[in-house]
């Protein structure tokens, strides 16, 4: 079994990181670049989550080998009298004492686990200081080409890496007057790890007083039915409010888009970037400002103003901030109404005197075998509190 848990555990890890990642995402839809960089951080994430066991019982293990082989080369001063030697038998270690250490079933062999980590954990650091937030701000440039989108990210992640650098110079700084230290690749990387730890710990302590006190508090309110539900409709009216934004703020673009559509023809040199814009509309707004292949102006002998490539940019990030701002509010909104209805009918189910759950609306997707045998709808009957009809909030 040696290295076998380690070797068993990451190709577990993997298979899961890359189940829910299908689950939650769609191949088909993302770009391998982006597929890979989101599979690569949820494997290591939960490497650490489940190497960290394996890492402690084998450290355990060793300590226990050197604490026995310490009491074994105990320091013997001078030999005991011959009289003694029945008599302190029993103080002597015993072959009972030096095998009392067991080999876990998950050890790891000396020298695996401090390269594993050290992989972990500057790939981590790459991660997150450098490839994620600059694929992020590359995905939502409005930039045309890859050297505008470099630029474009270079620039709306200077602020992040500025903090970094930052901590980073300081104690570079630090270490560079300090008389009885020097410079050296080792003390680099050293510094490196400081100045990370320190602006993690830093956002870790603003974040948890809040994360110490909701997430409990959370977990509470939802075994109270009637509070959640109350709250689930603030929570509805208020991203009522942000989708219908969100829904406007769509037409406001898409409205420009067409006018930028309509005035630059298929035949002028910026066309292209309008095609680009276009493919990021939604589907239906694709088909309204389809452009007419028969509109062909010669544009050369007209003085006709035409938006300047900067300004094509700009729109450009404003569709897809508008776009992916109207998609994430209706699927909160779809998550959210759910919720509601399945409160609601949890609320009228519970004086049901048939002691079966009803719901509203029946899901569409057929059960699963957890809800046939397990979570059946006579077994999800709870107290009565209250009554509310579905169709009287939303």
């Amino acid at each position: 079994m040696s290295g076998a848990a380690l070797g068993m555990e990451v190709v577990v890890v993997f298979f899961l990181a890359l189940f829910l990642l299908h689950r939650y995402g769609d191949f088909r839809k993302q770009q391998r670049m982006v597929l890979f960089g989101t599979l690569l951080a949820w494997y290591l994430c939960f490497l650490i989550v489940f190497i960290l066991p394996l890492d402690v019982s084998t450290t355990i293990y060793n300590q226990c080998k050197v604490d026995h082989k310490d009491h074994d080369l105990g320091p013997t001063l001078s030999p005991p009298p011959a009289n003694h030697t029945v008599a302190n038998s029993s103080v002597t270690p015993t072959k009972s004492d030096v095998t009392s250490c067991y080999k876990p079933w998950s050890y790891i062999p000396d020298g695996i686990l401090p390269v594993f980590w050290r992989v972990v954990y500057w790939t981590s650091q790459c991660l997150t200081w450098l490839l994620l937030p600059f694929m992020q701000s590359y995905a939502r440039s409005g930039g045309f080409s890859i050297t505008g989108k470099i630029k474009t990210a270079l620039i709306e992640n200077a602020i992040y890496y500025g903090t970094y650098l930052l901590i980073f110079g300081s104690l570079l700084i630090y270490v560079a007057v300090h008389p009885e230290l020097h410079l050296s690749w080792y003390e680099l990387q050293t510094i490196g790890i400081t100045a990370a730890n320190t602006w993690g710990l830093f956002l870790l302590v603003l974040l948890m007083g809040y994360g110490l006190v909701e997430i409990p508090r959370s977990y509470w309110n939802a075994s109270r039915h009637g509070h959640l539900l109350i709250k689930t409709y603030f929570k509805a009216s208020k991203l009522m409010t942000e989708k219908a934004d969100a829904e406007e703020n769509l037409e406001d673009v898409m409205e420009e888009v067409r006018k930028v559509s309509e005035s630059i023809k298929y035949n002028h040199p910026l066309r292209k970037y309008i095609d680009t814009i276009l493919r990021k509309c939604p589907l239906d707004y694709q088909e309204k400002m389809g452009r007419n292949m028969d509109d062909y102006e010669d544009f050369d002998d007209k003085q006709n103003t035409y938006p300047s490539e900067k300004s094509l940019v700009k729109l450009h990030k404003q569709v897809i901030y508008a776009v992916q701002r109207h998609n994430r509010t209706r699927v909160q909104w779809q998550i959210l109404l759910q919720q509601a209805i399945h409160l609601e009918d949890v609320a009228k189910n519970e004086t049901s005197s048939t002691h079966q759950f009803v719901h509203s609306f029946p899901s569409s997707e057929p059960a699963g075998w957890f809800s046939r045998y397990v979570y059946t709808p006579s077994s999800t009957v709870v107290p009565f509190y209250s009554t509310k009809e579905c169709s009287g909030v939303m």
